[in-house]
């Protein structure tokens, strides 16, 4: 088993491969780990892992740049906030994202920022890769997890089910347009490849973040597909139902704000 230590990036969400994720950050223990990416070759990858919380544990507010009540200030430790074994905070599965564009903002900082250092962050990431956290160390000045990749298996069917999913993505989308009164985009193609259209559809519909995390950690992207099948089936007739309802409030909240 090859594993490797990255930084870690908690959040209140669910990143899948593939999924470009945007990034206000200003906390200064992830303005640390944006500076320490900014040391890597340019031309290279700016690995960092993106693990979602479990409820009842902190939401990091650098996600969205909107600090939430009761958040730890700025200059607290890479642990705070978190259970006394921050593994116990996390999911297992996340994501390898690979910061791609990273723009400091040169206002001026909250107090107690460090010379020099930037207020904050613009940050553009793409998953890569799947990968499980095997330990948490909170010993620097933000967490790092050593982690292992987890290959994605195509499974059985795997075409079928992507040409099923497709169909009733569409009918979701219809769904909820009619829901909130608004119509689809003109013209909006979806991809074929069965891995792609597993982890878009699981990105784009409207579920809580344990929901996601469970398409997330699917053994393959056949059981993937199959469950998201079920799953969309289910939101549009719920959907259907009661179309007087807002579309956000018939399925689930928001995962992100991002």
């Amino acid at each position: 088993m090859t594993t490797t230590r990255l930084p870690l990036f908690p959040l209140s969400t669910v990143l899948f491969p593939g999924l470009v994720l945007p990034l206000n950050v200003f906390e200064a223990r992830y303005r640390a780990l944006m500076r320490d990416l900014l040391d890597l070759p340019e031309d290279g990858p700016r690995p960092f892992v993106v693990v979602a919380i479990k409820d009842g544990h902190e939401v990091v507010p650098a996600a969205t740049g909107l600090p939430e009540e009761g958040a730890q200030p700025p200059d607290a430790g890479p642990g705070a906030g978190f259970a006394p074994d921050p593994m116990d905070s996390f999911y297992r599965v996340g994501c390898v994202a690979d910061a791609s564009t990273i723009r400091p903002r040169p206002e001026a900082g909250p107090a107690g920022s460090a010379a020099g250092d930037a207020a904050g962050y613009e940050v553009l990431a793409t998953g890569t890769t799947r990968c499980r956290l095997l330990s948490v160390d909170a010993s620097g000045p933000y967490l790092t997890a050593e982690v292992e990749r987890v290959p994605e298996e195509p499974g059985e069917g795997a075409g079928a089910l992507a040409e099923g999913v497709l169909r009733a993505f569409r009918a979701y989308q219809r769904a909820l347009a009619g829901a909130s009164e608004r119509t689809l985009a003109p013209g909006q193609e979806l991809p074929r490849e069965p891995g792609v259209v597993s982890y878009l559809v699981a990105a784009a519909a409207r579920l809580y973040t344990a929901d996601k995390q469970r398409l997330l950690e699917m053994p393959d992207t056949a059981a993937r597909l199959a469950e998201e099948l079920s799953v969309l089936r289910r939101e549009t007739a719920l959907i259907s139902r009661v179309p007087s309802v807002p579309a956000a409030d018939l399925t689930a909240r928001p995962t992100s704000l991002n």
